[in-house]
């Protein structure tokens, strides 16, 4: 009778300690299966079609802007911005990222400009005066092809105002953090470039070709400090939003981007 009592309570212990051990594999899983969806990449571009792309502060995709060869180009022709009159900047507008690992693969053509926007809201004159930027420029060609001098005077670069400065190069955040020139590669006009952008509260990295070249904390005092002493001191809400949309500029240039992907962290 005691053994058989004894069996009983001992078969009741492994029960429960089974059931709790089941318990724990289903909840594991359950974070795990949360993680693995967390990390995965999502597609921006499906190299056919525009689907989900669109102007910004607007809702259709402007003239220029087309899906071809695998590609999202904007098919224009190099032209100065004084005398342009073509597209305008797009967005990914199906959905808006706060942390994000967002890869990007372009090529400009000699003496091309553009740039790469995030956290970027709508309902402003154009994305730079809300959006931080990941400049993409012909550093090699592009100051002389374009008159930089009057633009950079207004900036108070009164040193060789006619070149293109470290805040103004590829991979910059543009005129906030300049991209270190040591490791640097940029590949010349016409070859492909990868592009790698990290951001979380707590740091923020630009890559190129697979090298880092930014790095910085975002809101933190010496960001303020960088905000307010040169070109955003006067636009109150450059860089303050947390999440927002992707987005590409329209810079009187042709550009062409592939393999557009982005992973939420």
């Amino acid at each position: 009778m005691k053994k058989f009592a004894y069996t009983t309570i001992l078969f009741l212990l492994l029960s429960t300690v089974s059931c709790k051990t089941d318990k724990n594999k289903e909840e594991d899983s359950k974070v795990t299966t949360e993680m693995e969806t967390k990390n995965e990449w999502i597609t921006l571009f499906d190299g056919k079609t525009t689907k989900g792309w669109r102007a910004y502060n607007g809702q259709e995709l402007p003239p220029g802007w087309i899906a071809k060869d695998g590609e999202l180009q904007f098919d224009t022709e190099l032209g100065k911005e004084q005398d342009y009159t073509g597209g305008t900047d797009i967005i990914y507008g199906a959905e808006e990222f706060d942390n994000f690992e967002l890869y990007v693969e372009w090529k400009l053509p000699k003496g091309g400009n553009s740039g790469i926007f995030y956290h970027l809201k709508e309902g402003y004159d154009s994305p730079p005066e809300v959006s931080p930027e990941y400049q993409l420029i012909d550093d090699e060609n592009y100051a002389s092809m374009h008159d930089l001098t009057s633009y950079n005077l207004s900036l108070g670069y009164t040193d060789k105002p006619e070149e293109l400065k470290p805040l103004q190069q590829t991979a910059s955040d543009y005129a906030m953090h300049a991209a270190d020139p040591n490791g640097k590669v940029l590949n010349p006009a016409g070859e492909w470039n990868t592009t790698k952008i990290i951001f979380t509260p707590e740091q923020v990295e630009h890559w190129l070709n697979g090298k880092k070249v930014v790095s910085f904390v975002p809101w933190d005092e010496a960001w303020y400090e960088k905000k307010n002493s040169d070109k955003w001191k006067n636009s109150k809400d450059y860089g303050k939003f947390k999440t927002g949309y992707i987005g590409f500029q329209d810079h009187s240039s042709p550009i062409w981007f592939r393999n557009i992907k982005i992973k939420k962290l």
